[in-house]
């Protein structure tokens, strides 16, 4: 909405101001678009407002682009006339030697002014980062916390555990909630099916319980829509565009991040690296609650939920047990106990 008033400001400001040059100017101008106030007028009005279109055309800008480019060409121009300078003697010394007439260091100085300012643009546009602490054109925005960015997925509010997590003051660092994934957020909570409208509350009230933590820095950034992309890839062109990490549960996702480049924060993971560890021939008593997919298996689980699968321990569901541990099986969707039932030889 700003922009829009900024914008509709500039128009009524060009007009007049360009209306109060071409109609006052002088009936002997040397030029037959300056003797012509209206040509002149409608001239003017097209070139400054093709200024506004491209400001349309173009909005997702970069501030580090443009001050690449402006660094650039300032370099550029400033070693064009320190060569010159440094020359001048020389190229006066050549060009009164010459006899045909032709202005050798006004060449040069030319064909300087026309590479060199390219030269250094293109330079830092392609090493534009390695320039971070000698250009300072990167952030104007205020220092964030901690480290790189977290960008949340619906995955992760929806879970929840990112909340506990922050209660522990074990992260300190900015989080992201992308307007897309909040709307995603909300589809789900309106959704006539109970379970998914309890899911999508659930991530509602997560959010919430974020946004009012005082120890907590997170923001709901606000991006163009753009129906052409998928939400996961939306997220992982995010992440690349803040240079921030991603926080999911989402095993798809969390592949498809991973190959881009983009780091990602794996709620799941995370919970497993955080669970006691047990090792082969290791005692564990457990509670067998049900039977198993296998014949003659016991199921059981841990305090933290983790699943213990019991061999020969159909027959004490209901009892606890001591087991002993025989292999341990972990990855990305959780972890799992296999253990045989403890006779006391061991």
């Amino acid at each position: 909405m700003l922009l829009l008033i900024i914008r509709a400001i500039y128009i009524v400001v060009c007009v007049g101001a360009i209306a109060t040059f071409a109609f006052n100017q002088n009936s002997a101008a040397p030029t037959i678009v300056l003797q012509n106030p209206v040509l002149s007028f409608f001239v003017m009005l097209a070139i400054v407002l093709s200024i506004l279109l491209i400001d349309v055309l173009i909005p997702r800008k970069r501030v580090e682009v443009i001050s690449a480019i402006y660094f650039g060409l300032l370099i550029g121009v400033l070693l064009t006339y320190l060569m010159n300078l440094a020359l001048a003697p020389m190229f006066a010394m050549l060009d009164s030697m010459n006899a045909e007439g032709f202005a050798i260091g006004g060449g040069v100085t030319l064909m300087a002014i026309l590479i060199l300012p390219y030269l250094c643009v293109t330079f830092l546009l392609q090493t534009k980062d390695q320039f971070r602490f000698v250009i300072p054109y990167v952030e104007f925005s205020r220092e964030l916390k901690g480290g790189r960015p977290m960008v949340l997925d619906s995955s992760a509010l929806i879970d929840g555990r990112i909340a506990d997590v922050m209660e522990t003051n074990i992260v300190d660092t900015q989080f992201i909630v992308p307007s897309f994934i909040l709307q995603e957020v909300q589809d789900i909570a309106d959704s006539q099916d109970k379970i998914r409208k309890s899911r999508g509350r659930r991530g509602l009230d997560v959010l919430k319980r974020l946004q009012q933590d005082p120890k907590v820095e997170i923001k709901v950034h606000e991006t163009i829509e753009d129906k052409e992309k998928t939400v996961d890839q939306k997220l992982v062109d995010l992440c690349q565009e803040m240079n921030g990490r991603l926080v999911t549960n989402d095993v798809n996702l969390n592949k498809l991040a991973s190959v881009q480049g983009v780091d990602v924060v794996n709620l799941n993971d995370v919970a497993n690296s955080l669970k006691p560890r047990f090792i082969p021939g290791e005692h564990v008593r457990i509670k067998i609650i049900k039977e198993g997919d296998n014949q003659n298996q016991g199921i059981g689980y841990l305090d933290d939920g983790t699943m213990v699968v019991v061999e020969n321990g159909h027959r004490e569901i209901g009892k606890d047990v001591d087991t002993i541990v025989t292999s341990v099986l972990q990855n990305s969707s959780g972890r799992m106990i296999f253990s045989k039932m403890y006779d006391g030889n061991v």
